[in-house]
C-alpha cells in the first residue's frame, strides 16, 4: 500500500500503447471492492472476476496482462497465474520507504478507513519482504514516474534497452 503500484501500472501501460503493444493493465484490487454477504469473500470474487475480463480481453487477442496487487504468499500467486492462463509471469516489487507509503495513502484514503489503512502499511511491507515473492524489485520514490514505469518494463523484459 503506497508503493504506487496502480499509478506505476498507468504509465507502463500507456508507456506499452505509445510502442503500439497489445496488453491489458488490470487493477486486481479494483475488482474487489465490495461488501458482500457473509458467506461469500472477496477475494473469491475478485478472482472470478479477473479471470472473466481476461477471457474477454483474449478473446480479442489480448495475450500480455499488467496486474497491480499485493500477493501476500505462493500460494495466491499461483492463484493468479492460473486464473489469468500466464505461461509466464514475472513479478516486480514496487518499494518506498514506510514513510512515504505512508503519507501516500494518507493522502490518498481520506474516508472512514484512513487511519486502518496507514496503519496497515508497515505490516503489509513486512509480510511481503518476508514472503519474497518477487523476480525483481524496483524503488518508487524520488524519482519520476516514468522513469519508475520504464524500468519496470524493462527488468520485465517488455520493452529493449
Amino acid at each position: 500500500m503506497g508503493a504506487g503500484k496502480t499509478t506505476v501500472l498507468a504509465e507502463a501501460s500507456d508507456m506499452l500503447a505509445q510502442r503500439q503493444l497489445v496488453h491489458a493493465a488490470i487493477d486486481l484490487d479494483a475488482f474487489g471492492v465490495a461488501h458482500l454477504p457473509s458467506a461469500a469473500r472477496n477475494d473469491d470474487v475478485m478472482y472470478r472476476n479477473l479471470e472473466s475480463v481476461c477471457k474477454n480481453y483474449a478473446s480479442v487477442g489480448v495475450r500480455r496482462f499488467i496486474l497491480a496487487r499485493a500477493i501476500e504468499d505462493s500460494s495466491e500467486l499461483e492463484l493468479c497465474r492460473s486464473v489469468v492462463g500466464a505461461t509466464n509471469t514475472v513479478v516486480c516489487r514496487l518499494t518506498a520507504s514506510i514513510e512515504t507509503m505512508q503519507q501516500r495513502v494518507k493522502t490518498r484514503e481520506t474516508g472512514v478507513l484512513q487511519r486502518e489503512y496507514v496503519d496497515r502499511v508497515a505490516n503489509l511491507n513486512l509480510i511481503l519482504a518476508q514472503a519474497r515473492l518477487e523476480d525483481f524489485t524496483v524503488t518508487n520514490e524520488n524519482r519520476t514516474l516514468s522513469e519508475v514505469a520504464r524500468e519496470v518494463l524493462l527488468r520485465a523484459r517488455w520493452i529493449p534497452q
